[in-house]
């Protein structure tokens, strides 16, 4: 298979054949890098925002979604995959949503939030673009969207650092996974030309850092509405 064969479709299809011991793996705690820095990291960065309200996007089992309401954020999640939203369900501390990427930038919420989070969640392509180019609708005056994803310096690798499909893989995740999601490399530069084409402004910058290994275990964007 050819990269240039990968899609968007291919990545809710993965979703939607892990769901469960993706749900596993995050409850209990199994993801190393989850457990010692980007699990905070997100949760402060939302919490920098002083948000009343927050949106998870993309919210897979809901443990965002729980963790801000621990916090008194009244917290809402949303994903593509019903057989997570039933899981976070289950749980409780939040509502969730059964919805697309898709539906939502159509307007399927028809709800606005202090800030909605995606939470290594954007790792596609057209469905990103549109996702984002409509972020500012989700989103109360004064609010602010809140992206942390794969550290484009650090996930590169050896391969050339340009936008392009990656293949994915399930290394270090137990035998139960399979299937792997595809995901669209952006550079850091892209990153940021992309969320100026959605009429978002970049207000911080994060890169927290990995305790072991020292280098980015990840990249947090934070942005509002350029308007």
């Amino acid at each position: 298979m050819t990269h240039e064969s990968f899609s968007d479709a291919q990545i809710v299809d993965s979703w939607h054949t892990n769901a469960a011991p993706w749900t596993a793996a995050v409850r209990e705690r199994q993801i190393e890098s989850r457990r010692l820095v980007t699990d905070s990291a997100i949760i402060d960065a939302a919490l920098s925002r002083a948000p009343g309200s927050a949106l998870d996007i993309g919210c897979g089992e809901g443990w965002l979604v729980r963790a801000l309401s621990d916090r008194g954020v009244r917290a809402v999640g949303v994903d593509v995959v019903p057989e997570l939203v039933d899981h976070a369900r289950r749980a409780g501390g939040g509502v969730f949503h059964v919805a697309s990427y898709e539906a939502i930038a159509a307007g399927a919420l028809d709800l606005r939030f202090d800030v909605a989070v995606a939470n290594f969640s954007l790792i596609g392509r057209e469905s990103v673009e549109h996702l984002l180019a409509s972020a500012s609708r989700l989103l109360v005056p004064g609010g602010s969207l809140v992206v942390q994803t794969l550290h484009p310096v650090v996930a590169n690798g050896d391969a050339r650092y340009e936008d392009g499909w990656r293949a994915g893989s399930w290394a270090g995740f137990s035998s139960d996974f399979s299937d792997p999601a595809p995901w669209y490399f952006r550079t850091i530069e892209s990153w940021v030309r992309l969320f100026e084409a959605s009429g978002l402004r970049l207000i911080d910058l994060r890169e927290p850092l990995h305790p072991i290994s020292a280098r980015p275990a990840s990249i947090i964007f934070v942005a509002t509405p350029a308007g």
